[in-house]
């Protein structure tokens, strides 16, 4: 199945929570359950350097991806992963786009969900 097309703006210094509902071609939820996810942003799809790396293991500041939910700031939803951005994460973002793929992985098997083009809004009061 082909990765779907997402693209959004996030705000530089500020919090950045969006929910992708993972669905299959009938609107039923996908389960989930035993995945991990992993995400890059990269300046372009053939840039070495990483802008930001986040995978359900998140980061201490909260940074990174929650499978079925994302804790107080979107609710829990079976099929779900939540991409959380700290204020203090999104406020050393520099680019102007970034390409970004998202995956689930359980153990060898790889599943790009998601990709598109994130674009920074670049912050005003610092």
């Amino acid at each position: 199945m082909a990765a779907g097309k997402y693209d959004f703006t996030i705000e530089q210094g500020s919090t950045t929570a969006i929910q992708f509902i993972l669905k299959d071609g009938n609107g039923n939820l996908i389960d989930i359950t035993g995945y991990s996810a992993r995400m890059q942003l990269r300046e372009s799809l053939d840039a070495i350097a990483v802008i930001c790396d986040l995978s359900s293991s998140l980061q201490a500041d909260g940074s990174g991806l929650m499978l079925n939910g994302i804790s107080q700031d979107l609710p829990l939803t079976s099929g779900s992963i939540g991409l959380y951005i700290s204020a203090a994460t999104s406020s050393a973002f520099t680019f102007n786009a970034a390409r970004y793929a998202l995956e689930l992985t359980q153990g060898s098997y790889v599943n790009r969900v998601i990709q598109g083009t994130i674009r920074l809004d670049k912050e005003v009061v610092r």
